[in-house]
């Protein structure tokens, strides 16, 4: 079990950490990615599916923002898991709706390895997914990508640090702030 962080922890990193990008800045962001996503899935009714759980805020702002008969569901892939660094990607909830023939579109937090969602990807495609979409509100800036390499819709860029907000955590707490931020010295 991880040590949970206390009140005083949770509000010192909020404190001390680098604000990347405000509110206003990550609305705007999923208003493009929105429009590209309207423009490209036009005519079609993607399966939209939210990883969870980094993937619930961007996916629940993203949602409302799209022009197109779409059904939703989700998919719990991790391998943070609290944690700081990743490791093994452990399932833990797979779509209930069937993939066959079917557009997907993929919501995910952060492109930062690529790993989770290339693995998510590979998991579609096997499922009989026509067609496979991935949208992340965050690409982190690697000079090296073992994983899928890029997304296709990206909301916003951030420096190779650790990040939290707007659904990303640090230490499975911060998901709710509204902005993106740096944690100071990571």
């Amino acid at each position: 079990m991880t040590n949970q962080l206390n009140t005083d922890e949770i509000l010192s990193v909020l404190a001390k950490a680098d604000q990347l990008y405000n509110e206003q800045d990550v609305l705007r962001a999923i208003d493009n990615m929105a429009i590209d996503i309207n423009q490209k899935l036009l005519g079609k009714q993607p399966l939209c599916l939210p990883v969870m759980i980094g993937g619930l805020i961007p996916a629940a702002q993203l949602l409302t923002r799209l022009n197109l008969p779409l059904e939703i569901d989700y998919i719990h892939a991790s391998r943070y898991r609290g944690k700081t660094s990743g490791s093994e990607l452990h399932w833990i909830k797979e779509p209930t709706v069937s993939l066959q023939n079917r557009t997907v579109l993929i919501i995910d937090d952060i492109l930062d390895e690529g790993l989770t969602l290339q693995a998510i990807v590979k998991y579609c495609m096997n499922a009989g997914a026509e067609e496979i979409f991935t949208s992340v509100l965050v690409e982190k800036q690697l000079n090296f990508r073992p994983g899928l390499q890029q997304a296709d819709f990206t909301g916003l860029v951030v420096p190779n640090r650790y990040v939290f907000g707007y659904g990303m955590d640090y230490q499975k707490q911060l998901r709710y702030v509204p902005g993106i931020y740096a944690v100071h010295g990571l």
